[in-house]
């Protein structure tokens, strides 16, 4: 990473779009690729650099996608290779990078892959996924119970670390580390810009396959596998991908909640160029904890060229505000601290304006680990059905559907959607906020107060998590640029914090 010239992901912001509940185009009541085409403006409008689509390829949906049956074809349920193909041409002409999922752990049961392993015990990509005569204790994710799953006409237990429908590739097989390399190469030579990888940490397994003592407690092994050869898989990956020209971006999914142990995945600059650290998505919203978490990550961050990366939300996690126990002061604020921390942000679809989570009954949910809330469907007009013409969309609406529509907030001037156009505007007019450093000032505990300079560029950040109002010690002689609540942008900054508002603060001359 040269920091003279920093690779165009440091200094951006990435939107998920989580495709299935963003926009509808053909009325079936499932976003699809058309939807996300019709909005590109809406994005550009906003202000961020690129967009990040969850799974979008061929897929029995089990997991919503997550379990591929073709990794170089788009599901109907979405489109068409061509549709995808005009979304990124046209993402791309408005100057937004674009961001594909990669699921490198497991495949669907269904892929022709896996059909063919399972056809017999000496098939040619038997060993493209991992059998055994006798299970051990692991256990997988989403309530499946056992990792390992029978099958009757091989008369052995095939591996997976999630859903039955989900079967774990064998990445110790060359054949299989060829093949997915190649679908990379499918999707870089149609000019994507980078991978989400979905649990990279999961795609090694311990060759002893040694029961272990943590699933005895109930808790699955993708809460914890980390395995020295996952780092030599993501490696290769790495060289794939710098392979091609236009700096191309792996974002990796490490789902453990060690910060260390997360940020190991950068290597030596030779692995994850962004790692997420969800460390935040558990947090309320407490100074404490947040300082916490800001801290560890600058402790463990690789010192060579290493990039931090900050999500509060996405598609697995409740929404800011539904954790934030419905408040949206606190949704805003927390909106000035992703937006201001030294490292590469992601937003949530919705997130821009202000939804909680869905009020799912059990009869309504689709997803086996009960996920739905956050995922259901964005309201772009005021009106039902909110932008969602024809069929009934797939999951019900998030409370307040009407108010928070996109179409109401995008011409008022203190709506949620207001506040992120702000933000993203000042980021882009700073260095300091794009790219500088970090130094956090002392403060009320209650209170997070941090410096970001660049040069000569610098700006003030101050975060009040509480309910009251603060007095700051920092910010006099400056002027507010924005305000989480909208007080006195363009004043000089008067030295109070009002209760859960957070301000970006610039020199008075700028």
């Amino acid at each position: 990473m040269n920091p003279q010239n920093p690779p165009w992901w440091q200094g951006a912001v990435i939107y998920q779009i989580y495709p299935r509940s963003f926009a509808d185009a053909n009325g079936d009541g499932i976003g699809d690729l058309q939807g996300v085409r019709a909005r590109l403006d809406y994005l550009a409008e906003l202000g961020v650099d690129g967009l990040w689509l969850s799974p979008v390829f061929r897929s029995p949906m089990a997991d919503a996608g997550y379990d591929i049956s073709d990794y170089c074809d788009i599901d109907p349920l979405f489109g068409s290779l061509d549709e995808m193909q005009q979304l990124i041409d046209e993402a791309h002409a408005r100057g937004l990078k674009v961001l594909l999922d990669f699921v490198p752990n497991h495949t669907s049961d269904q892929h022709p892959w896996f059909l063919e392993s399972r056809a017999s015990p000496d098939n040619p990509k038997r060993d493209w996924y991992i059998w055994r005569d006798e299970p051990n204790n692991w256990r997988a994710a989403l309530g499946a119970g056992s990792a390992w799953s029978w099958d009757e006409p091989t008369q052995q237990y095939y591996l997976h670390l999630f859903l039955p429908q989900q079967p774990d590739l064998n990445w110790r097989n060359p054949a299989v580390v060829e093949a997915m390399h190649g679908v990379l190469r499918f999707w870089l030579d149609r000019g994507v810009d980078g991978f989400r990888i979905d649990v990279i940490h999961c795609t090694a397994k311990d060759e002893t396959f040694a029961d272990d003592p943590r699933c005895l407690a109930g808790l699955p092994l993708s809460d914890f596998n980390d395995q020295p050869y996952s780092h030599e898989i993501l490696r290769g990956l790495r060289r794939v991908v710098d392979g091609y020209p236009g700096e191309r971006v792996l974002v990796g999914e490490v789902n453990i909640r060690s910060t260390e142990r997360v940020l190991s995945y950068y290597g030596a600059g030779d692995e994850l160029h962004l790692a997420f650290n969800f460390t935040p998505l558990d947090a309320p919203w407490d100074p404490i904890l947040f300082r916490t978490c800001i801290h560890d990550v600058q402790q463990w961050l690789p010192p060579a060229g290493a990039w931090p990366t900050w999500v509060l939300s996405n598609h697995d996690n409740p929404r800011q505000r539904s954790r934030y126990r419905g408040s949206l002061g606190a949704a805003h604020a927390s909106a000035v601290l992703l937006l201001t921390l030294r490292g590469t942000p992601f937003i949530y679809q919705g997130e821009e304006l202000g939804l909680l989570d869905a009020q799912i009954d059990a009869a309504a949910r689709s997803d086996p680990g009960g996920r739905d809330g956050c995922r259901a469907p964005i309201p772009w007009q005021a009106a039902p059905p909110h932008g969602w013409e024809g069929a009934a969309p797939w999951l019900p609406f998030p409370p307040e559907a009407d108010s928070r529509a996109a179409e109401l907030q995008r011409t008022a001037a203190d709506s949620t959607f207001a506040l992120y156009r702000r933000l993203l505007a000042a980021r882009k007019a700073s260095a300091a906020l794009r790219l500088g450093g970090f130094e956090e000032l002392a403060a009320h505990p209650e209170l997070m107060v941090y410096r970001r300079q660049c040069e000569g560029d610098v700006r003030l950040i101050c975060i009040n998590f509480v309910e009251r109002a603060h007095a700051c010690p920092h910010g006099l002689g400056w002027s507010v640029q924005v305000a989480s609540d909208g007080a006195g942008e363009g004043q000089p900054f008067d030295g109070t914090l009002r209760p859960l508002q957070a301000v970006l603060l610039r020199p008075h001359e700028d």
